[in-house]
């Protein structure tokens, strides 16, 4: 059993989230919360995904796991405003997962959560940390997509710099160490990451106050931020392009 009712804000961020790395998700709805990890096909992008229950209208449930198309879910959701609720009911007698937003029903048949399977989350020690406003990261994101797909990273005590070298242009964004929340770097590092990944999630963490990256020399990225006052929490990994790669 579940009845679960959110807003569609809070929808729409989990949505759009998750549909930057994958077309499918497990969602395990438990006691305490909504928790998601997904993998792209591609094993180059990683989402782990923890909403307390706090955040929901509504949250009265057994454990359930609920595999869904990302797609089915956007596209009722998107029919909404901020405001308005999203219900969700499941029964085990149906196997029917119904979404209601005002007067529409949509009934969507869960996928085999066998073919779900959540990826174990990488266990790493990174040796560089900054924190700065998802505002700042994102225009200085956008800013480099315009010249070329794989951006540069660069720190090192004092400073963190955004750069990407296009065929004919380059874009350079640097901020000092005063400019910045926080940064910790024992030794200047820089390692080089897709775009194709970066720029659509800098949409979701775009006006969040902080964003906490962490990298190394040709280290994966792992990203951390909050919203709807912290009860949603995302860490995104993002594997390192190197020159043999290229």
């Amino acid at each position: 059993m579940l009845n679960v009712t959110a807003r569609q804000d809070l929808m729409s961020k989990i949505i759009e989230t998750l549909g930057v790395v994958v077309e499918d998700a497990r969602f395990d709805f438990g006691e305490n919360g909504l928790e998601v990890r997904v993998v792209d096909p591609s094993h180059v992008a990683m989402i782990q995904m923890n909403i307390d229950a706090a955040a929901f209208d509504t949250w009265e449930l057994d454990a359930t796991s609920l595999g869904l198309e990302i797609r089915k879910v956007k596209e009722l959701v998107s029919l909404g405003g901020p405001t308005d609720l999203i219900e969700m009911a499941y029964g085990d007698e149906t196997g029917i997962l119904t979404v209601n937003l005002d007067k529409i029903k949509r009934n969507i048949r869960p996928l085999d959560n066998s073919t779900l399977v959540p990826p174990t989350l990488p266990a790493l020690e990174l040796p560089c940390k900054v924190s700065i406003s998802g505002a700042d990261f994102t225009k200085a994101l956008r800013a480099a997509r315009h010249v070329g797909d794989l951006v540069n990273f660069s720190i090192d005590e004092n400073s963190f710099t955004v750069h990407v070298q296009g065929s004919t242009d380059s874009v350079t964004v640097a901020f000092d160490k005063e400019e910045l929340q926080n940064i910790e770097c024992g030794a200047p590092a820089r390692s080089q990451y897709s775009l194709t990944y970066l720029v659509p999630l800098s949409k979701i963490f775009g006006n969040i106050e902080s964003v906490h990256i962490g990298f190394g020399e040709n280290y994966p990225l792992s990203m951390t931020f909050s919203f709807h006052d912290g009860a949603a929490e995302i860490q995104y990994f993002l594997a390192p392009r190197v020159e043999n790669d290229m």
